[in-house]
């Protein structure tokens, strides 16, 4: 009994401690001089495991592919189609931003960095963003991701944080772990984090 009673503690703390998470609003300005950021552009494939605070993980996703007008993001799209969402997956769960809400949305708790990519380190770093066609909108998907992925690169350089982008994963594996429909497809992943 007093197993079964534990179990189901635990599973009431877990549903409780994973939902939406409301993000801070983004910081706009400042940051590195472009060009430095250019020059201190790079992949890495070592991370620290402490996650990221709200303030970085907002900045981030806002640079990613947030709002910088009305209709249209910080990172182009073809035929302006906007054919991507960004999947971030945490430790905690798996999120869909909502960038018009500046939200995460819970999409799959528990642990899925792992099921993000192939190398090792994926399942340790602290985050892992998942670029996802809706295939049905017939845009340039794997274009638009590269263009994301780049404003990612500069926001790390930026900001002093390590990232890679990826193209090994289980894209089956990872259509289960984000609960993605037939007409969604992960088209590239990117690893974000602390240095080590």
């Amino acid at each position: 009994m007093k197993k079964y009673l534990f179990l189901a503690v635990a599973l009431l703390g877990l549903s409780a401690s994973a939902q939406d998470i409301s993000l801070p609003q983004p910081v706009k300005k400042g940051g590195m001089p472009l060009m430095e950021a250019l020059n201190n552009r790079a992949s890495a494939r070592e991370f620290s495991s402490e996650a990221l605070d709200h303030q970085t993980l907002s900045n981030l996703l806002w640079a990613a592919w947030g709002y910088n007008r009305a209709d249209k993001r910080t990172a182009p799209s073809a035929n302006n189609k906007q054919e991507l969402s960004l999947y971030v997956v945490l430790a905690g769960g798996a999120y869909l931003y909502d960038a018009r809400s500046n939200k995460l949305l819970l999409v799959n708790a528990g642990d899925h960095r792992a099921s993000t990519g192939k190398q090792p380190f994926v399942a340790g770093a602290p985050l892992n963003l998942v670029f996802v066609e809706d295939v049905n909108k017939k845009g340039w998907g794997k274009t638009d991701a590269g263009f994301i992925s780049q404003n990612v690169y500069l926001y790390c350089a930026s900001a002093g944080l390590a990232t890679v982008v990826r193209g090994m994963f289980d894209a089956a594996a990872l259509k289960v772990s984000l609960k993605l429909a037939d007409h969604q497809q992960p088209v590239l992943t990117q690893t974000v984090g602390k240095k080590k």
